[in-house]
């Protein structure tokens, strides 16, 4: 299992660079959507991904709670974080889309620049 997810991330790694270096700005955006979610894969693949119980724990003595028993918690608040904060960039970053195609006219990244290389001279 641990295989086929590193296989994925790599695919998922991969795509998500390939689309940054498109010209298109939309491509761009969906290049980064898709290696935010690389890089959450990820950090469940590093995880202990095996089934334990879960982490709420009944009102016993710490002293008898065996913490190989139960599941960390800290990866699935990590990637929970790190969707929060994805889903902030990639509307951030639409909002900045839809601006500067306003302005230039044009989802390209070579010809926005020339475009704005002109207005500024």
């Amino acid at each position: 299992m641990a295989i086929l997810l590193a296989i994925v991330v790599g695919i998922l790694f991969g795509t998500g660079v390939y689309m940054l270096l498109r010209r298109s700005i939309v491509k761009l955006i969906i290049g980064l959507g898709i290696l935010g979610h690389g890089a959450n894969l990820l950090i469940f693949t590093i995880s202990d991904i095996t089934r334990k119980a879960p982490v709420v724990l009944p009102a016993l003595d710490v002293t008898q709670i065996e913490p190989s028993l139960y599941v960390d918690p800290l990866p699935q608040a990590l990637i929970l974080t790190a969707i929060v904060i994805g889903f902030g960039v990639q509307a951030f970053a639409l909002i900045l889309v839809k601006k500067v195609s306003d302005v230039t006219g044009t989802d390209d990244l070579d010809a926005a620049l020339l475009i704005a290389e002109d207005r500024n001279k």
